[in-house]
């Protein structure tokens, strides 16, 4: 597992770039992290990254969001909400990772029992200074 230290957002700005010029059609991207570590902000910089002009908002109550202005749809879910992985069938996950575009799924460990062995993770947890962040990545 690599490990990534982020200091501060031009950090998260810069991983964000990175990992998004890297990012290839059917890709699911995992964030895993408590509240406030900065799912959102890491998913607003991918999509920065690959284009996406419409704002990136946390789609707590729709679950997922649909971006298609960048180089590749973005399919922005937030499963906070969701009881089980089971309920990622009933909302069309299925038919999201196979549309050709980037996933990127908030709180994915609450439904990591139906995610494809290939998925991206990034375990994001609290840093030791002030606005830190640790991101250990399976990539």
């Amino acid at each position: 597992m690599r490990t990534v230290t982020i200091k501060n957002e031009e950090d998260t700005r810069r991983f964000g770039l990175d990992l998004a010029g890297k990012l290839k059609a059917g890709d699911i991207v995992a964030l895993i992290g408590d509240l406030g570590t900065g799912k959102t902000t890491l998913t607003k910089y991918i999509a920065e990254g690959l284009g996406v002009t419409e704002r990136i908002t946390s789609p707590t109550f729709t679950i997922v969001g649909e971006h298609h202005s960048g180089r590749l749809p973005l399919y922005h879910f937030d499963v906070y909400r969701l009881e089980s992985g089971e309920d990622m069938f009933d909302i069309g996950a299925d038919e999201y990772f196979d549309a050709g575009g980037i996933c990127i799924i908030e709180w994915a460990d609450q439904v990591a029992e139906v995610l494809p062995d290939e998925t991206l993770c990034i375990f994001i947890e609290y840093g030791e200074k002030e606005g830190e962040r640790v991101y250990r990545c399976t990539f």
